[in-house]
């Protein structure tokens, strides 16, 4: 049975993986992130962001970001989309798919299909070789050192593509000009919400 400090530092060494995992993050951003940057600000259509498990929790926060910072975006769930839900995805889409190994199966066939209606595809992984990687039209990379409980619960890797994602909504944020006014105002609930009404009441 563990003894509680060792319990304390086994719990800190872990959160310190984790933290490594994120901060790689940050010389894996160059010009071909500005580059996909401006590619997802020239969408004609809807950003559609997917993805299963783990990843499909990433992908969900991914597009509620996205539609905060002002990128238009929603979450569909692969399942949905080959269950009928695919019919939203047109010619003047983009669809990101999230998945850490990029093998998984509905996840692969989504974002087939959804190329074969015409729209252009992302792929967000750390597997440059995987199934997904290769179905994509484009394919964004973010390798991580394995802070993953028992190198397969995914942990550490999701939160690299998370600190990815949150720099992509900022970068967008600022490349369209959409105003902290336009945050507040679509934004009415909660913290942010009285934060916006505090600042109406003192200005």
């Amino acid at each position: 049975m563990y003894e509680s400090q060792e319990m304390i530092d086994t719990a800190r060494d872990f959160v310190h993986r984790e933290a490594e995992a994120v901060e790689v993050v940050v010389d894996q951003i160059g010009p071909e992130f500005v580059d996909f940057a401006k590619e997802v600000l020239a969408v004609k259509g809807k950003v559609i962001v997917t993805g299963v498990g783990t990843s499909g929790t990433v992908a969900h926060r991914f597009a509620h970001l996205l539609s905060v910072t002002g990128t238009p975006a929603f979450y569909l769930s692969p399942v949905d989309g080959l269950h009928g839900s695919l019919g939203v995805v047109t010619e003047d889409d983009l669809v990101i798919a999230i998945s850490k190994g990029g093998e998984s199966t509905e996840l692969n066939e989504m974002l087939t299909r959804s190329k074969d209606r015409g729209a252009s595809t992302a792929a967000l992984t750390s597997s440059p070789d995987s199934s997904l990687a290769h179905v994509a039209d484009h394919s964004v990379v973010v390798v991580s050192p394995n802070a993953d409980l028992g190198g397969v619960v995914a942990m550490g890797s999701t939160l690299a593509h998370e600190a990815w994602g949150d720099a992509l909504c900022m970068t967008l944020m600022r490349l369209s000009g959409y105003s902290w006014d336009k945050v507040l105002h679509s934004h009415p609930g909660g913290a942010v919400g009285l934060k916006s009404l505090d600042d109406i009441v003192q200005g």
